[in-house]
């Protein structure tokens, strides 16, 4: 038991020690327990004084098409640590906090000498603050006092018990106060230097970095010399991390800053964005409002969009108050939209500035009409020069008639669509039927308007229905995708979605026509017709809107000008106010015209077709048959014969008799010699009036004999009376104006009277006619009823010396 005071002495050292650990642990949990308590008691605010990010709608390369301040106003772009320039980051942290990867949110050494300072000079030389600690202050503002650093110091401490340091760092980066409305480095490198914040230099970094400090006096924009003089503070700071070059670079680059604006580029499509954005979060029971949702990406080009913004804005000026415009343009192979103007001058509220008409409802005119036509190659009713009656008709009593009130008798496809002719479209559209022509647009990706409880009907091919101009010209690409229609994206995430709207044989017969007339432009004009564009205008009825759009290989571009209240713009057609402007795009965007014309698909071919019966020339071994011939394209090998007539059933090919002595058209009880048998196409009854002279002759059936005029009337034809054919007029010097009183015999039905081609009236047989003849030359007056019976007159007219 020697050793037993030994053994009872560290006994008793341990059990102090013991005791000890226990004090030391008992005030360990005691302390932690207490900043957890406190930490509850007093939580952080939410980041940004619960202050919500501004939305801002980028385009594809980043730059601010528009954005939308927050609550208070304040310019507020979300960002993270990745998207800003590592030189931003080294010229922060290198001047405001050296230590900041590893304080604890306070640095002792920076505190002590900001102390020391205070104390020696009676008033707070520098702050001692910590990055950590600016953020502090940011999301729970103190007083420039004692209380308020302790507080600050506080907060700090307890920032970095909730955040790493890369959080905190992104905080500074979002809400440090960067002078006036901005609040973040993203914000304030867009709004002063015009750039995202991760393309900063060496200057621009260090110039944004020192600006929290003063930002109402550092502003680089109203004050650059003191902005220069803090920047080359910091890069001089920075010379033990920047080489020399760097040093000398920076501070040889002068600071130029742009006058903070809103930015303001597309800013209708930024609005759409916005409200469905927020739409979107709302249907998703998401309220909470963070940075990267704020971000809204979009696939405007902003070089596109620029362009098409300055020649509306040319435009516009030359156009009437309350008139506006409206443009977008896709790329066919993304179906991207580089470019929307949902009006043309955004700060013009009397020109409806806030109304979107890209996406708006309207009366489409004649621009339906491609489809028309591509529809019924597919159907196989037509090639592109079957032959079309434009002349007044009834359809139904349905009595359409052309823009300029003129008619101009027989027009092939090829003609119709060119000139935009509205009765061969009606013709045609009877032929596939209103609801199957709708239902094939609904299924190609276009859905037309219709008033509650209305039905399709021959007028929609005439703008009897609503259509969008952001849909028109997605549906417009099929002619240059091979019949594929896209639907345009605005925002890169959007899905690529496409539907066939027609075959790629369809598409290049529609797209040729507008681009060259068709084959037989072909051939008359050469390449000297070609115009690297394809595309087609249309007026709604009254003049309320007009429309022009088209296609090249890159591009798809859509034109509306009316006012949106729907008032009428007299003297406003497509043709005159959305065609220059459409053409003027295709030529300030790259590539926006083609070199040449497209090389036709396997399934389209070129052929010698036939009037008036539509089929191949190669099938006619009898020349009467095929009067006229012309180059068509067909589809599928398919040469559709021409439509019936309308007004009259019977064979499109009929026998006739002629004297082979006299050459006059004969019968067999009154042929006086040898009689021969001809066959003859016929033409659709409806365009008797507007043959002329020459293809009568030749396509016509000769006059009856006089030995067989008694028997059988010209097939019953009418006739005017009051002139006699070939008779000439004459106007004595000083008189009036020669007027002559015609009269019709032979029908009862309406008479339709023209006067060297143009329709001048609508009457009952049994009202006459009166014709004036205020000029010297030549007048080819007809006469034509409902069932396509007709007469024709030439009369001249000579002043008297």
């Amino acid at each position: 038991m020697k050793h037993y005071p030994e053994i009872k002495a560290m006994l008793l050292r341990w059990s102090k020690a013991l005791l000890s650990r226990k004090k030391t642990w008992a005030v360990a949990v005691f302390l932690l327990t207490s900043l957890v308590l406190l930490d509850l008691a007093f939580p952080l605010p939410p980041p940004g004084r619960d202050s919500p990010y501004a939305m801002v709608v980028l385009a594809r390369d980043g730059s601010p098409l528009r954005a939308f301040p927050d609550k208070d106003h304040i310019w507020r772009h979300a960002i993270s640590l990745d998207e800003v320039s590592p030189y931003y980051v080294q010229a922060l942290t290198g001047y405001e906090d050296r230590a900041f990867w590893w304080h604890p949110g306070v640095n002792p050494l920076s505190m002590l000498r900001a102390g020391w300072q205070w104390l020696h000079n009676g008033r707070i030389i520098s702050g001692g603050s910590t990055i950590t600690m600016q953020v502090a202050r940011i999301i729970d503002p103190t007083p420039h006092t004692v209380t308020g650093k302790l507080k600050q110091v506080a907060r700090a401490l307890q920032l970095e018990a909730h955040y790493s340091k890369k959080e905190i760092l992104t905080l500074y980066l979002n809400y440090a106060p960067m002078g006036g409305v901005l609040e973040g480095v993203e914000a304030a490198s867009r709004a002063y230097l015009g750039k995202p914040a991760n393309r900063l230099t060496h200057a621009e970094a260090a110039m944004l970095a020192v600006l929290p400090q003063m930002p109402s006096v550092l502003r680089p924009d109203r004050y650059p010399q003191r902005a220069q003089q803090a920047r080359d503070k910091l890069i001089r700071r920075m010379a033990d991390r920047w080489s020399k070059d760097i040093v000398a670079d920076a501070l040889s680059e002068p600071v130029v800053a742009q006058t903070v604006r809103e930015p303001l580029l597309a800013p209708l499509l930024a609005l759409r964005m916005k409200q469905q954005a927020r739409r979107e979060r709302k249907s998703a029971g998401n309220t909470m409002d963070t940075g990267q949702q704020n971000v809204i990406r979009t696939t405007v080009d902003p070089a596109s969009q620029q362009v098409v913004e300055t020649l509306l804005a040319d435009r516009i000026r030359l156009l009437p108050p309350h008139v506006s415009m409206a443009a977008m343009v896709m790329d066919n192979q993304t179906f991207e939209v580089l470019a929307y103007a949902g009006s043309a001058d955004f700060s013009d509220r009397k020109r409806f500035s806030d109304v979107d008409m890209v996406r708006a409802s309207r009366s489409p005119g004649s621009t339906l009409k491609p489809f028309l036509y591509a529809f019924a190659l597919d159907e196989g009713l037509i090639h592109s020069e079957s032959l079309l009656s434009d002349t007044p008709q009834s359809f139904s009593g349905y009595q359409p008639a052309n823009f300029f009130q003129n008619f101009n008798g027989p027009v092939s496809v090829s003609e119709a669509l060119v000139k935009s002719l509205n009765v061969p479209a009606v013709e045609v559209l009877e032929q596939l039927g209103s609801d199957n022509f709708v239902s094939m647009l609904r299924r190609g990706g276009l859905k037309l308007d219709f008033p509650r409880g209305a039905a399709p009907n021959l007028s929609v091919i005439l703008g009897g229905a609503g259509a969008r101009l952001e849909d028109m010209v997605g549906a417009y690409s099929s002619l240059a995708r091979k019949g594929m229609a896209g639907v345009p994206r605005m925002t890169p995430a959007a899905p690529r979605k496409e539907q066939r709207m027609m075959s790629e044989g369809a598409a290049f017969i529609v797209r040729d026509i507008l681009e060259t007339g068709g084959p037989v432009a072909r051939a008359v004009e050469g390449n000297g017709s070609y115009r690297g564009i394809a595309y087609k205008t249309g007026t709604s009825f009254g003049f309320r809107d007009a429309w022009a759009i088209g296609v090249s290989n890159r591009y798809s571009i859509g034109v509306w000008v009316g006012r949106p209240d729907g008032t009428p713009n007299p003297g406003f057609f497509g043709a005159n106010v959305a065609a220059p402007l459409l053409v003027d795009i295709f030529t300030a965007l790259p590539d926006g015209r083609n070199a040449g014309p497209n090389p036709p698909p396997a399934s389209v071919s070129q052929e010698k077709i036939c009037w008036p019966l539509g089929t191949r020339a190669s099938e006619q071994t009898d020349a009467s048959l095929c009067p006229v011939q012309r180059t068509a394209w067909l589809l599928n090998g398919t040469a559709p014969p021409s439509f019936a007539d309308r007004l009259k059933t019977a064979t499109p090919v009929f026998s006739y008799l002629v004297d082979t002595r006299t050459g006059l058209r004969v019968a067999p009880e009154c042929a006086s010699h040898a009689s021969e048998t001809r066959q003859a196409a016929r033409w659709p009854s409806s365009l008797g009036p507007w043959l002329d002279a020459g293809l009568r002759k030749t396509a016509l059936p000769p006059a009856w004999a006089p030995e067989c005029a008694t028997i059988y009337k010209a097939d019953d034809n009418i006739q005017i009376v009051g002139l006699n054919d070939g008779e000439i007029l004459h106007r004595a010097s000083n008189k009036d104006v020669p007027k002559a009183r015609l009269e019709i015999r032979g029908s009862q039905a309406d008479i339709s009277w023209m006067v060297n081609g143009h329709i001048i009236a609508n009457k009952t047989a049994s009202q006459p006619q009166v014709i004036e003849f205020p000029q010297a030359g030549r007048y080819d007056i007809t006469a034509f009823d409902t069932f396509g019976r007709y007469d024709r007159i030439s009369v001249s007219m000579q002043a008297s010396p």
